[in-house]
């Protein structure tokens, strides 16, 4: 039986509605935990499926779950369907064009993110219902991925603890399979309070909250010279306590993200950050309180699913792209620069080339040099074996992040590869499903990884999904 060329056709019969599901997400932009209306959008195509749903996952209103199967191993997809803050732009044009001044945008791909992983669960749904094959399928809707670590806390709370294998994708510009590390990450706000007073008639009698972020801010730039070359700190000013030069600021908020190559490695990194703001806070004789907000563990590679996964990647190949397709990510390509193109393909190990979209697999032994970042992803690698697929809905070289992902997000080369990552994660889903020794395999793969280094949350347990960061 050709389980994989069922399992793609199976894609293809379907894929329509999740296309539309995406286009839809694009056009409703919600930032970490406040994504009501994408939520509902997935939660309804779930029960259009027929999957058994659970609401507000680890108490997070924005999360749901679908389930549909019943004994046998339970196959997890990811999806993901927030956006960022300031990057609204209008679709399929190659300049800055925002539809909403000050607007949201999916600048990092999320609305096919979502809608592909619950494309690759329905299709292994219908295939388990035309086969009567014992087995669960389950899609996990997570909010806030950008900062607001919602899987962490799904974690945490056990949504995943009997969870076989769990798979997920990202957009890209290349069609690969996922082997690059991520850092752990603790996102933090340091609090100032100071005294107020005239800045002028009575400035001994002021304590300036804003003077003392000032210098933490100095003082973490100092540290810099001195922690991992691969950690990585950066800072956002929240409250810098008012707009009158003449008023002492009694309050101000800044904002940490604070990452390294592992959990104890970070955990080292935020107590010496913690520190520089206690001296910031001796210095201007002021009070500081540091407030966590969100964390996140580094990622977790599984060799076996990453092997199965890029056989069935080669055989499916990536996706087939168009002249008309080519000539609008060659349009998006002259809105960047040299240096854009080269570092994304010198993450791969390859010199850069005149095509526009990836039409190549990236090697499984490619020589990678890393763009690292964190994903909440993380911590569902640490309990559950974790594959993740790169598809190529963007222009080679597109910075996330940025206008132009946004311009591309509903264009029909990224609906393309929306669709091939969901038919990658579906094959592999059918391949657990029929072959019980890869999943041995993945689970003897992540024993072997955490056996002498547990899984321990980032999250102290007294920390709350943050659902009101996005308001703060």
């Amino acid at each position: 039986m050709d389980n994989r060329s069922n399992i793609w056709r199976g894609v293809d019969t379907i894929k329509p509605r999740f296309v539309d599901l995406s286009d839809r997400v694009w056009a409703m932009p919600e930032v970490c935990y406040t994504e009501a209306r994408s939520s509902a959008e997935h939660l309804a195509e779930l029960r259009h499926q027929g999957f058994r749903i659970t609401e507000q996952v680890a108490g997070i209103p924005t999360a749901v779950m679908g389930e549909w199967g019943e004994g046998g191993p339970v196959i997890a997809f990811l999806g993901e369907y927030d956006a960022l803050p300031g990057l609204s732009q209008e679709a399929g044009v190659a300049e800055p064009r925002p539809l909403e001044a000050g607007g949201h945008g999916h600048g990092c791909g999320h609305n096919l993110l979502g809608s592909a992983a619950l494309l690759a669960a329905t299709a292994v749904k219908d295939w388990l219902a035309e086969h009567k094959a014992p087995g669960r399928v389950r899609y996990y809707g997570c909010p806030a991925e950008e900062g607001g670590a919602a899987k962490a806390f799904m974690v945490r709370d056990g949504a995943f603890d009997d969870a076989d294998i769990a798979i997920t994708w990202h957009p890209s510009s290349f069609w690969e399979v996922v082997v690059t590390p991520s850092l752990a990450n603790t996102r933090a706000d340091f609090i100032f309070t100071g005294r107020t007073s005239h800045a002028a008639a009575s400035p001994h009698l002021g304590r300036s909250a804003l003077d003392a972020v000032e210098l933490m801010n100095v003082g973490v730039n100092y540290m810099r010279e001195h922690m991992p070359s691969d950690a990585r700190v950066h800072y956002a000013l929240l409250d810098t306590g008012g707009i009158a030069p003449n008023v002492v600021q009694a309050h101000a908020r800044v904002r940490y993200s604070i990452r390294d190559r592992d959990l104890p490695g970070m955990n080292e990194l935020v107590e010496r950050v913690h520190k520089i703001a206690q001296g910031a806070a001796l210095m201007t004789e002021t009070k500081v309180e540091m407030k966590i907000i969100s964390a996140v563990s580094n990622l977790l590679p599984n060799t076996p699913l990453e092997a199965a996964l890029h056989r069935i990647m080669e055989e499916l190949g990536p996706p087939h792209f168009d002249d008309t397709d080519k000539d609008f990510a060659a349009k998006i390509r002259s809105t960047l620069t040299d240096k854009d193109i080269a570092s994304v393909y010198h993450s791969i190990g390859m010199e850069p080339t005149d095509r526009p979209l990836a039409d190549f697999i990236v090697p499984l032994n490619a020589k990678r040099n890393p763009q690292i970042g964190s994903t909440d992803v993380g911590d569902v690698s640490w309990v559950v074996p974790t594959v993740q697929v790169h598809a190529p809905t963007v222009a080679i070289g597109t910075p996330f992040h940025t206008w132009q992902v946004v311009a591309q997000g509903k264009s029909p080369h990224a609906h393309k590869a929306m669709v091939q990552a969901a038919k990658a994660m579906a094959g592999l889903g059918v391949r657990a499903l029929t072959e019980p020794d890869l999943i041995a395999a993945a689970k003897a793969d992540l024993n072997k990884r955490t056996t002498r280094t547990p899984y321990v949350s980032p999250l102290p347990d007294s920390v709350a999904p943050p659902l009101d960061m996005s308001l703060t």
